[in-house]
């Protein structure tokens, strides 16, 4: 199982498709606080249909708090300034996969607060500047389930 960790997240529809992905590929989400909504927002539940039951998400109210909860694990951090394409990242079920708030990114002492494995990269034509949340955690999830050979109690990926 992967780890989908959000860091402050801002936006309620993201983190609500998230919540159904997470729900699809039985990876558990991770949300650290503050968050840019109300956990009761209903832009928050409609976009997670009726998928808030199937996926487990736990709450941190902070940075180190989270750190605490998944000692040891890897993490790897998707950042637009990250050199290292995600393609080139070797995944393990149990890695940790860590987004940024949706306006700001990650904080730039990142490294100083939690042990990173690695910072990553989607790549995408020049000029881009990023993909939205729930589109980044869907193509990095997915390329770490297809690297470990996919979901448990599926028939392919």
């Amino acid at each position: 199982m992967f780890e989908v960790v959000l860091f402050q997240p801002e936006i309620p529809p993201n983190t609500g498709n998230i919540i159904r992905l997470c729900a699809a590929t039985g990876a558990r989400l991770h949300l650290i606080e503050p968050l840019g909504f109300q956990w009761d927002d209903k832009r928050l539940r409609r976009a997670g249909l009726d998928y808030h039951e199937f996926a487990e998400v736990r709450h941190h109210t902070s940075l180190a708090t989270f750190r605490e909860a998944l000692p040891g694990r890897r993490v790897f951090a998707q950042s637009r300034h990250a050199t290292l394409s995600l393609h080139a990242a070797r995944f393990a079920p149990g890695d940790v996969l860590l987004f940024g708030a949706e306006t700001r990114g990650l904080p730039s002492d990142l490294g100083e607060q939690l042990p990173l494995h690695a910072s990553l990269r989607i790549p995408m034509r020049p000029g881009i500047r990023s993909l939205n949340l729930a589109n980044a955690v869907a193509v990095t999830l997915y390329e770490a389930l297809r690297q470990c050979a996919g979901l448990a109690g599926t028939t392919e990926i």
